[in-house]
């Protein structure tokens, strides 16, 4: 679950830093160079590399777009399904875990991480292996770093990872899920806080009309005034701890997602589809083995047996539920993953915003979650929220496309006239 959304967000955030800084330097060099051929070219040369311009141009415009088949509609259907139903599912099973008897912390965030090995196919797809995941600017070209240094970066962030997953744990363990889901919402606006320091985001109206609305909508979550007629049971006390670990764990994904970024611009220095792929698998490696050293280091799993014998369900529905809640993680993250290189990230997000509704909505059918005022109005402001970071991010992608269609477009030209004035 963390990671992959780690990589949904980071692919889109890298990509609108790239759009600002390396394709405006290199539109400036192209046209440089342009503006120097034509000087050196006679009226003659000219008109006729003009001439070839434009049929050029013709040409490229008119294999830009390609058809849709039903084969891609249906990988599009089934990837969508994933992340919604997956995300969805996974909550609810983690929710249910705690509300029948489950009690380890650790625990749940070992099933958060443990079903990473489900995305290792992804590596043998030969479409894939060579994949960049914006363009060719993405690969600077220096000495790589060493694997001591991917070492250090892997176990960093996967340590960070495993304490925000146990943050996550604890909130998802003392409030109510559509509650829990909702300040969740809140880690956009951290991500883009952070952004701003590390990474030089440019904060836009649409970027600040979003952080307000999130911070609004998850502060007045916490004026929830009646928190045990909610399906979590717990006291008031418990209840204000779940909501400053959820919203700490919201502040840490955003930190860790600008630090991954961080490590891709600054010391990675590329970003085909491989080397992200390394940054999922092995921070959720590192990940899964600290959440394991936490199970057995805290003596959770001590209880363990207690806890599966006292569980309302039964022992098999104890098992399932565990084994049930990790492999919808995957099947989210399957999801996620699919519409990134399938569509693009920004639009694996805009489908992540569909998921927001359904939580609560799922868990006032099935907790019998009280949805009163406060959360409506916070549902909504978080919504708008999102939508608006979308719309955001969806106008600075349309900005980089037609920078990049700009840069071919002039880098054809140039080709033309060097043709040209060597005939």
């Amino acid at each position: 679950m963390y990671m992959i959304h780690l990589l949904c967000t980071h692919i889109l955030s890298r990509h609108l830093y790239l759009s600002e800084t390396s394709l405006n330097s290199f539109n400036f060099d192209m046209k440089e160079a342009q503006e120097l051929q034509l000087h050196i070219m006679t009226p003659l040369e000219a008109k006729e590399a003009n001439s070839t311009t434009e049929h050029i141009n013709v040409t490229s415009q008119s294999t830009i777009t390609q058809p849709r088949n039903y084969g891609w509609w249906l990988r599009i259907s089934m990837y969508t399904l994933f992340l919604l139903s997956g995300q969805s599912i996974a909550l609810l099973l983690g929710r249910l875990y705690y509300d029948k008897g489950g009690k380890s912390k650790w625990l749940g965030v070992v099933v958060q991480l443990i079903g990473f090995p489900l995305l290792l196919p992804y590596y043998f797809i030969p479409s894939l292996k060579n994949l960049k995941t914006n363009s060719t600017a993405t690969t600077i070209f220096s000495k790589p770093p060493s694997t001591l240094v991917h070492v250090s970066v892997y176990v960093s962030l996967g340590l960070l990872v495993v304490a925000n997953c146990f943050l996550y744990s604890t909130g998802l363990m003392y409030l109510p899920v559509s509650t829990f889901s909702l300040i969740c919402a809140s880690q956009l606006a951290f991500n883009a806080f952070f952004s701003s320091i590390l990474n030089s985001q440019k904060f836009t109206p649409l970027i600040v009309n979003s952080l307000v609305l999130l911070t609004i909508s998850s502060i007045l979550l916490v004026f929830e005034t009646d928190p045990s007629s909610d399906s979590s049971k717990v006291s008031k006390k418990k209840y204000v701890i779940g909501l400053i670990c959820t919203i700490c764990a919201s502040a840490g994904h955003g930190w860790v997602l600008s630090l991954t970024q961080v490590a891709f611009k600054k010391v990675f220095k590329k970003e085909t589809f491989t080397a992200v792929m390394d940054m999922i698998i092995y921070q959720s490696l590192v990940a899964t083995l600290g959440a394991l050293v936490g199970l057995f280091a805290s003596g959770d799993w001590k209880g363990l047996k207690t806890q599966m014998d006292e569980f309302e369900l039964g022992k098999v529905s104890y098992i399932m539920t565990l084994v049930w809640t990790a492999i919808m993680w995957e099947v989210s993250a399957i999801g996620c993953v699919g519409l990134i290189f399938e569509v693009s990230s920004l639009f694996s997000n805009a489908i992540s915003v569909l998921g927001l509704p359904i939580v609560p909505v799922l868990a006032a059918i099935f907790f019998h979650d009280k949805i009163g005022g406060i959360k409506v109005i916070s549902m909504v402001l978080a919504i708008w929220g999102f939508v608006s970071y979308v719309y955001q991010q969806y106008l600075d992608d349309l900005k980089s496309k037609q920078h990049e269609d700009r840069n071919a477009n002039e880098a054809s030209n140039t080709s033309s006239l060097q043709e040209v004035n060597g005939s």
